[in-house]
């Protein structure tokens, strides 16, 4: 079923487990995360990037993602939250079609620019009682990329954390931590400076870049003070890889169902291992 981003997220924050938000990019991946939440008997946050809108539609996605979670998902919570939204516009559009939380990610601009972005965000959300998520330090990458990150690994400045929450009124936090979007083997979370942040305010922390750490790793960032941690590029290629392996295994194969099936249940694994890591089975 579908419910307000806040309920999941104040839960898993006061007892102490992890809430994987979880990008979808179409229905088989939409089917796999909801699937999954149901064996596990967790609740889940659903994603939706910018890209993703611009392909299928705001409207579209948004009815796929409801349908999904008052149907195969109606015995579990399942939130629906915009992913790096660049504009008013866009987390406008993503509210009125029912989404249940939103991030305007003004990282990318100067930090004035940035509060001023968010703060006009939250203003729009709060009067419809929405959750927002700012994102302060730039968290570079792209879903899907891999390797080495070249260049430095933008980190949050501490300094910039209570002037930033205080001027825009945020919900939740998501700081630049040393993670990248992707799967980069130069990545790392500095848990000093997690620890710092995390002394500064008590507002939810968000661990945008996971899909590129070690399951200790992220264990380790929920204990340190993470509640949302963000999972994208490892369904997404995970999605593309299953197809490829599917196809090669039964170069006969002639229809959708019998292409799609695998992939569906590959990814609904990967989520199951995630909600292990996060320590989110059976918190419904």
């Amino acid at each position: 079923m579908l419910i307000k981003t806040d309920y999941l997220i104040n839960r898993a924050k006061k007892e102490g487990y992890g809430i994987g938000c979880f990008i979808t990019y179409n229905l088989e991946s939409t089917l796999a995360i909801a699937e999954a939440a149901v064996e596990m008997r967790s609740p889940v946050i659903i994603g939706v990037s910018e890209f993703t809108i611009a392909f299928a539609g705001c409207e579209t996605i948004a009815q796929l993602v409801r349908s999904i979670a008052e149907n195969q998902g109606v015995s579990v919570p399942i939130a629906l939250h915009l992913d790096h939204g660049r504009s008013l516009a866009s987390a406008k559009a993503c509210i009125e079609e029912g989404f249940t939380s939103v991030q305007i990610d003004g990282s990318h601009l100067p930090f004035d620019e940035n509060i001023n972005l968010t703060s006009q965000v939250v203003e729009y959300a709060h009067l419809r009682k929405i959750w927002v998520e700012g994102e302060l330090g730039a968290i570079y990458g792209g879903h899907g990329e891999s390797g080495e990150f070249k260049g430095k690994i933008p980190l949050a400045n501490p300094g910039e954390v209570s002037e930033f929450i205080e001027r825009t009124e945020v919900d939740l936090l998501a700081a630049a931590l040393g993670t990248v979007h992707g799967k980069f083997d130069n990545e790392k979370i500095h848990f000093d400076l997690l620890r710092e942040i995390k002394g500064i305010t008590d507002l939810p922390l968000v661990l945008h870049g996971a899909s590129g750490l070690p399951d200790s790793e992220i264990s380790q960032a929920i204990k340190s003070g993470i509640t949302k941690i963000n999972f994208g590029t490892e369904i997404k290629n995970l999605f593309v890889d299953s197809i490829r392996q599917t196809i090669q295994a039964n170069q006969h194969i002639d229809g959708a169902r019998g292409l799609m099936a695998p992939t569906i249940e590959a990814i609904k694994n990967l989520v199951k291992e995630k909600i292990n890591i996060l320590g989110s089975a059976n918190k419904i």
